[in-house]
């Protein structure tokens, strides 16, 4: 049996926010689809980074910051510092990325275009119950 692809398992909801966008809009837009995280994209359709709920907490509201006139791109880590899969990379890496960096959610990249995220979740669908459990006690450290 072949291996799966991050394409394969995949959301290819590539809702973003953009990098200009406030972080008060990036709030309403993680509640309004129910998730924690989403990609920051730039005026140049790539990918900036990302915003988590976390980050709006702890480095907008905990820092005296106006939601409404922070942009989202002052969250994003940049470029250089996003974790990402390649759309054609195997479960098995996108296992080991997210355990590398201890992270939930990958964005998945074709060329320099955001594809769509895969999941912690995702990944767990796709691998044995021993690989969930390391995958969770990884991200989770």
């Amino acid at each position: 049996m072949a291996t799966k692809t991050a394409r394969e398992i995949m959301s290819d909801d590539c809702t973003c926010i953009g990098e200009n966008d406030s972080v008060l809009e990036a709030a309403r837009r993680l509640a309004e689809l129910g998730v924690g995280a989403m990609p920051i994209c730039g005026e140049d359709d790539r990918l900036k980074g990302m915003v988590t709920d976390r980050d709006i907490v702890v480095k907008v509201l905990a820092a005296g910051k106006d939601p409404a006139r922070t942009r989202a791109g002052e969250l994003g880590q940049g470029d250089a510092r996003t974790i990402t899969i390649g759309a054609d990379d195997s479960v098995d890496e996108a296992l080991h990325t997210m355990a590398r960096y201890q992270v939930r959610r990958l964005p998945v990249i074709d060329g320099r275009r955001l594809v769509g995220i895969v999941a912690q979740a995702d990944v767990a669908r796709n691998i044995s119950d021993d690989q969930v459990g390391e995958l969770v006690e990884a991200i989770s450290q």
